[in-house]
């Protein structure tokens, strides 16, 4: 279910980016552009990569720390990108602690993601190869 998640979400981000890039296109305005590529390489491509990882290797979605990495990144990401915005506006006073310890959440979740994977990737090598000769099998190879 992470893998759905992690997916659904990164689509959202995925929009969310590129409505961003359009914007600043459209008006010249680049003052965000750190946060529209945190947007997209963040939300989008770091959770669509988690998503990929955890569907090809489910029993690593199935781990505490796949809940861990999943929570702490998403419920930290959004305020750290708001909190960016702020701070790039100039809003440093309130805006720069809300941003370090979001930034802060996001790092952990991605910790704990890396983790998962270095302690756990041993013990599902095997559905590893069970999903590629799956995969393999199903287009008639």
């Amino acid at each position: 279910m992470v893998a759905v998640w992690c997916f659904r979400l990164s689509v959202i981000y995925l929009v969310v980016g590129m409505t961003m890039g359009m914007y600043m296109g459209m008006t010249q305005d680049f003052l965000l552009a750190p946060v529209h590529a945190h947007v997209n390489l963040l939300g989008f491509v770091v959770l669509a990569l988690a998503g990929l990882i955890f569907a090809v290797l489910p029993d690593l979605s199935r781990t505490r720390l796949a809940t861990a990495f999943f929570w702490l990144y998403n419920l930290g990401s959004p305020p750290a990108l708001i909190a960016l915005a702020f701070v790039l506006q100039g809003h440093d006073a309130f805006a720069g602690p809300v941003l370090g310890v979001t930034e802060t959440m996001v790092w952990a979740g991605g910790a704990l993601f890396a983790l998962n994977l270095l302690l756990n990737l041993r013990t599902v090598e095997n559905a590893a190869g069970r999903f590629i000769a799956g995969a393999a099998l199903s287009r008639g190879r």
